[in-house]
């Protein structure tokens, strides 16, 4: 089974649009498909230009769409109740055990919650997830009604995540709009993630940097 065919299928596009729904009606940003196939993309790039082989980056990109399904259920440990929908799914499906037993991991380690990067496929989704901060993907669009959440979203005009050359260096750029949201508030929701971040990249052997506006701050 490929990346491709897990995108098709029918009963894991209902389960990722019902999560979106759920994360909807409760006030989160986008978690649907823009948000699961960016964060594939992303996952596999890490992967692939750190130079695993072919069939650990498309397990890589699996894990990253089906990261969130466990939306589903619940927000909460949404990470662990995903990696046991997943299984379910990957068994029924005929993947072998080496490769769900992957796949499950990274999604149960995904959270910054609860996750670890305990594998490099881990680390790269935990990567690929925490990156993915952008304008589109709010879904408010009454700013005089936006929570803190909503205006570090907004106020994210770009978003890039790079591996230099050397394979030192994994940097997160971002360009946010200040007038929107102050670069405080965005530490202020999301030291958490980038300190997983920081040791994701460890994981990989990578350094992690941030940087905003232009300036370096990790």
């Amino acid at each position: 089974m490929t990346y491709d065919e897990i995108r098709k299928d029918h009963a894991i596009r209902v389960y990722i649009a019902q999560a979106d729904a759920s994360l909807g009606a409760l006030g989160f940003t986008e978690h649907s498909f823009a948000h699961v196939s960016r964060v594939s993309e992303i996952a596999g790039y890490i992967l692939s230009t750190m130079g695993a082989e072919a069939r650990t980056v498309e397990i890589a990109k699996i894990a990253g769409y089906l990261h969130d399904i466990g939306n589903l259920v619940n927000r909460v440990d949404h990470s662990q109740s995903g990696a046991v929908m997943a299984f379910r799914i990957l068994d029924n499906m005929g993947f072998l055990p080496e490769e769900i037993a992957v796949i499950t991991t990274a999604i149960g380690n995904h959270d910054e919650g609860t996750g670890v990067p305990v594998s490099d496929v881990a680390a790269a989704l935990i990567l690929a997830d925490k990156s993915d901060v952008r304008r589109s993907r709010v879904r408010n669009r009454d700013m005089a009604t936006f929570d803190i959440h909503d205006r570090v979203n907004y106020s994210v005009t770009g978003s890039k995540l790079t591996i230099d050359d050397a394979k030192e260096n994994v940097t997160l750029d971002l360009t946010i709009d200040t007038t929107v949201s102050s670069i405080m508030n965005y530490f202020e929701i999301f030291l958490h993630r980038m300190v997983l971040c920081r040791k994701a990249a460890a994981k990989l052997k990578l350094n992690f940097r941030l940087v905003i506006n232009g300036q370096q701050l990790l």
